[in-house]
């Protein structure tokens, strides 16, 4: 079954009260899984780092980067509470460490045991490693990557899985893990990769679904999607060319003040995504092409037998002038037609009656 990561990201706005309640919409929008970002603003950007021009538009006002992170930030007492909340409400708990302080405070303090790595970090080397050597499993996004950087991070990734701590990082150590047989093993085992467009909202010819397909095909790899764009249509899409993954941000309010809101669903459209996504899943099925049960039911309505066109006597020929094709199903297969024309009926028939010899 598809694992559907509600992205609540910075969508509380910092309010703790906000956060309670996003987990509340994720749970009964039937969400697996409700995920957060983890971050101090001193350790992610300098303070003088610009906003991108998406971030500019949402919140409606031109500021650093360092500001606009600095109100977005939930203090970790706050996490301890949103975990205890999601335990008790059945909904996995998840969040992005965006430094290594984060990184080590959701692994260490609040002991997850899965954890996101944003497009953004792709490249961030150490925080790509530290990430592995907590031996956690691994979603990896790679909005913005290419083919190329993606199989360096997976090199790093699987370094830190499978290397001892005595062994020092270096590209060459990074390429022969992961072209050594213990590292594509471990990387199967333990890492999800995500095609994702880095764009709010992301233009839907930049989609590129496509390239979900080539991502499993290359590496290997559980592949899924981490969606930016406006509406359902794009990860249900997802599901239905296989993806194992679907996140997607959402908000309680697209209105609301924001960087992320405006490209978020809202709770009834979150849950009319998973109903949506829960249906594909079944429409799915197998490979496997055969009558289904309510299929084999209605043959006998759907398809067609032999027929007498008029009155058939005994011993007269069956011609095309005679025999017809109608429904239902339940007598002699039209596939006989031309094996009859020509014979001699052993039997009355009235127009309309199915030929039954």
């Amino acid at each position: 079954m598809t694992v559907v990561i509600a992205e609540a990201g910075v969508n509380h706005n910092g309010d703790e009260k906000l956060a309670f309640a996003l987990i509340d919409a994720a749970k009964e929008a039937g969400a697996d899984i409700v995920k957060f970002q983890t971050f101090k603003a001193k350790n992610l950007v300098t303070e003088d780092a610009k906003q991108a021009e998406y971030q500019i538009a949402n919140t409606k006002r031109e500021e650093s980067q360092f500001a606009m992170l600095s109100r977005l930030e939930l203090p970790y007492k706050a996490h301890h509470e949103l975990v205890n909340y999601c335990n008790s409400q059945g909904i996995e708990f998840l969040s992005t460490a965006f430094d290594l302080e984060s990184l080590d405070f959701l692994v260490n303090d609040l002991a997850l045991k899965r954890l996101k790595l944003p497009s953004g970090e792709l490249t961030n080397a150490p925080l790509v490693l530290a990430h592995a050597r907590t031996g956690c499993d691994l979603i990896v996004s790679t909005g913005m990557a290419s083919l190329s950087e993606i199989e360096a991070a997976l090199g790093i990734i699987a370094f830190g899985y499978t290397a001892n701590g005595s062994t020092r990082p270096s590209l060459q150590a990074f390429q022969e893990a992961y072209v050594s047989d213990i590292g594509q093993k471990v990387l199967k085992e333990k890492v999800t990769i995500l095609h994702c467009t880095t764009e709010y909202p992301a233009p839907m010819k930049e989609i590129n679904l496509r390239a979900m397909d080539t991502l499993g095909q290359a590496f290997g790899l559980l592949a899924g999607y981490s969606d930016h764009s406006e509406g359902i249509t794009i990860p249900v899409a997802a599901v239905a060319r296989g993806a194992v993954l679907i996140e997607k941000h959402f908000t309680l309010d697209k209105n609301m003040e924001g960087p992320d809101h405006k490209a978020s669903l809202e709770p009834q459209e979150l849950k009319a995504m998973v109903a949506a996504i829960r249906q594909v899943e079944q429409a799915l099925g197998s490979r496997v092409k055969k009558p289904t049960v309510s299929e084999v039911t209605n043959k006998l309505v759907a398809r067609k037998s032999l027929v007498a066109a008029k009155d058939i006597t005994i011993g007269e020929l069956m011609t095309e002038a005679n025999l017809t094709i109608k429904r239902p199903g339940s007598g002699v297969s039209p596939y006989l037609y031309w094996d009859y024309i020509g014979t001699v009926s052993s039997q009355n028939y009235k127009a309309g009656d199915l030929i039954r010899e």
